[in-house]
């Protein structure tokens, strides 16, 4: 066996101690599936085999789910096509029939878990008699493969509702919760906490003294679903009738996962297991098929942490981390900045002109640390964490920091300065990041004597929650720039993108185009619900108006006015542009002064503001939500186009990640490039076409997507999810 150890003791016990070699975290990939087929067999077969105990090898944990590169592969034929739904159910079964022989060897078997346990390592454990968890607060449990466009196809869609009910695991499932172990005995997903360490220990006892424990509850004869089940149970039917409008709503119907999940559990639960995987393995097959999948699996999960294990980092750069950070600016991001470096065990000297405002960021600190007492952070924590971070207002008091990053007034000139004071102390050799959303990093660096070692680092706000971090490579910015601004991302544990200089760069400017479009819409005489409902039903996080009113009308209104007097001639003009104006010139802000496309009364609810129909007359005649959420796709599709073609993007892995992180693109898609792989870049170009007749030139194709329609190119080759695994 090549991951499997299997031992047997002189009490006839054995212990299968999994370790998958060359991975991290045990997977589950044909070489496992192999040993465990073979580990079953000899317990089953074996007299002298009482029972059998299954555990991790690796310090890491004790399993994640499926190899990606496995399962990929039981999404194509041998010529790269995809197989039709029942080969892939025939592939995907062999997991689920697995584990049913374990369950039913006739033998007892305990799961040792010690470390995280997710996904089809979870399953693993769902399938066997007794678990017994190791008390550790970094342990997770659970089934999130719904985050990443599936959900469990290993048996636990079956499993869980019949051990905790079926409304918890549910709750469960459909939002990818994990549990601590603490959770997870409370609610019966495993049945014992003991001291970490002593998971085996405490299973092989079980194993000893349990010897005839050999069935599943739901193998006994007058077994019942905990909370009832079945369509005569009045809370079985409450559940489900609840659950599928609220599903429809939250998904806007555009994700399969969820409604197959739903779709297996009603279906399953009332029937015997060996008939119950069989639907959840049909529903499981048919999501797989689906490029919805492959998609969301290659950016939310294979490209990301290839991305956060450092793809884009130059491979000849020596390690390079951050021990002091001069923050400077203490505003919300800089406060944030200072958060999330401290959090990380960085020394943080936080400055800015006036002491006050300085104490404030640290303030900030406090406050977001003293939320996460009790879930995780203890009081002792956040004394230390607090006492890393440094106000100040003395440049000198910057010496020895081996990292700055800038995140003050968005004004080149005010940044200039800044910039030189910090080089007087530090010298020219340090690394300068700044943090701003829009200015050219190449400009910027101007002000730095070494610019190969000025490079952009745009956070998202609240940094505290935001996962990205666009990292922005100036002309003249360098490998050592890059690979400490990146290993300063991995510290913070964040999600990095690498791109290169742009006006707005990547996220700012395509994330731009819906709001623009948005406001292009209402300038129309479009109804601005239609416009924010079609935004939703699009699968962006809320509607374009709404967002803008967010980040502010003003500050839109600034970068545009900006870019007016710095391009000149060059700059070119868009209809959003007056509209924005007309609403600033109304004073209508955004939220922050209480109106802007919504209105904020005091203690009650947002609403779209009555203002906006004198301010903007309705059409006569309305546009279908269909019409509307095409215009909103493709106006960013297009952008994101435009940044690949000019170089902005260097890869389409960093245009999907960066959307789908920096800015909320409709996540079932996988992000923009992977849509447009899906729906054919032909089919796009001829939308965009047909767009920029009806609209204007902001939609027309880019050459680049012309030469690629003509040739059946694609952004990712050649399949998919084997191309990034």
């Amino acid at each position: 066996m090549n991951t499997i150890t299997f031992d047997i003791d002189a009490d006839g016990i054995a212990t299968l101690t999994i370790d998958v070699p060359g991975q991290s975290m045990n997977v589950i990939g044909p070489d496992f599936l192999a040993d465990m087929d073979a580990a079953i067999t000899r317990i089953a077969s074996e007299e002298g085999i009482k029972g059998a105990v299954i555990a991790s090898g690796k310090g890491s944990g004790f399993m994640a789910g499926m190899d990606l590169k496995y399962f990929g592969a039981t999404l194509a034929t041998s010529d790269g096509e995809r197989p039709a739904p029942s080969a892939i159910f025939d592939k995907l079964f062999v997991l689920n029939a697995l584990f049913r022989r374990l369950e039913t060897s006739g033998k007892p078997i305990a799961c040792a878990i010690e470390g995280t346990c997710v996904g089809g390592g979870f399953e693993l454990a769902l399938a066997c008699h007794r678990r017994f968890v190791g008390d550790s607060s970094k342990t997770q449990l659970g089934l999130p493969e719904i985050l990443i466009g599936l959900f469990p196809g290993g048996g636990g869609s079956q499993r869980l509702p019949r051990l905790i009910g079926v409304q918890a695991a549910l709750m469960y499932m459909l939002q990818g919760k994990l549990f601590r172990p603490a959770e997870a005995a409370m609610l019966k997903a495993v049945d014992q906490v003991v001291p970490q360490g002593t998971a085996v220990e405490a299973a092989r006892a079980w194993v000893k003294a349990n010897p005839t424990a050999n069935t599943q509850p739901w193998d006994v004869k007058g077994f019942k679903v905990p909370g009832g089940a079945g369509g005569f149970n009045p809370a079985f039917v409450q559940t489900m009738a609840g659950a599928l409008p609220m599903t429809l709503k939250q998904t806007q119907r555009n994700m399969n996962a969820p409604i197959a999940l739903l779709s297996a559990v009603y279906e399953g639960i009332t029937l015997p297991m060996d008939r119950a995987i069989r639907i959840e393995s049909k529903y499981f097959a048919k999501v797989a098929a689906d490029p919805q999948a492959s998609n969301m699996i290659r950016t939310l999960f294979v490209n990301k942490q290839a991305a956060e294990r450092g793809a884009r980092r130059p491979k000849d750069q020596p390690k390079a981390a951050t021990t002091k950070l001069a923050m400077l600016g203490a505003g919300m991001m800089g406060a944030g900045i200072a958060t999330v470096a401290a959090q990380a065990g960085i020394e943080v000297v936080l400055f800015d002109r006036d002491l006050a405002y300085a104490e404030k960021g640290k303030a900030h600190v406090e406050a977001v640390l003293k939320k996460r007492l009790g879930k995780g952070m203890t009081p002792e924590k956040l004394e230390a964490t607090l006492a890393r971070v440094t106000p100040t207002t003395d440049y000198a008091a910057l010496a020895g920091a081996d990292f700055v990053i800038e995140a003050v007034f968005e004004d080149v000139s005010i940044k200039a300065e800044v910039t030189k004071q910090v080089e007087a102390v530090l010298g020219a050799d340090t690394i300068f990041g700044s943090n701003t959303s829009t200015l050219p990093i190449t400009k910027l660096a101007q002000a730095w004597t070494r610019p190969e070692n000025f490079i952009g680092v745009h956070f998202f706000s609240p940094v505290e929650k935001m996962p990205l971090v666009e990292i922005i490579l100036g002309e003249k910015t360098g490998p050592a720039a890059i690979a400490k601004a990146l290993d300063f991302v991995a510290q913070i544990k964040k999600t990095p993108i690498v791109v290169h200089d742009s006006r707005g760069f990547y996220t700012s400017r395509s994330f731009g185009t819906y709001v623009q479009e948005g406001a292009e819409l209402v300038g129309e005489g479009v109804n601005p619900a239609l416009i924010e409902n079609a935004g939703k039903q699009l699968g962006m996080p809320t509607g374009p108006l709404a967002v803008s009113d967010e980040v502010s009308i003003e500050l839109g209104w600034k970068i545009i006015s900006a870019a007016k007097k710095e391009l000149g001639d060059a700059y070119v003009p868009q209809g959003s542009d007056d509209i924005m104006v007309k609403m600033v010139e109304a004073g209508r802000l955004g939220r922050k002064n209480g109106k802007g496309w919504y209105d904020y009364p005091e203690g009650a609810k947002k609403h779209l503001s009555p203002a906006l129909g004198e301010m903007f007359p309705r059409a006569a005649e309305q546009p279908d939500v269909e019409a509307v959420k095409e215009r909103l796709l493709y106006r960013q599709l297009i952008e994101c186009a435009r940044c690949f073609e000019e170089g902005v993007l260097e890869t389409p892995e960093d245009g999907d990640i960066g959307a789908i992180f920096g800015w909320g693109f409709a996540p079932y898609t996988g992000g923009p490039f992977s849509h447009m792989d899906t729906v054919g870049i032909a089919h796009v170009v001829a939308v965009l076409d047909r767009l920029a007749a009806e609209h204007g030139p902001r939609f027309a194709p880019t050459q680049q997507l012309r030469d690629m329609a003509a040739s059946g190119g694609l952004f990712y080759r050649p399949a998919p999810i084997q191309a990034a695994a």
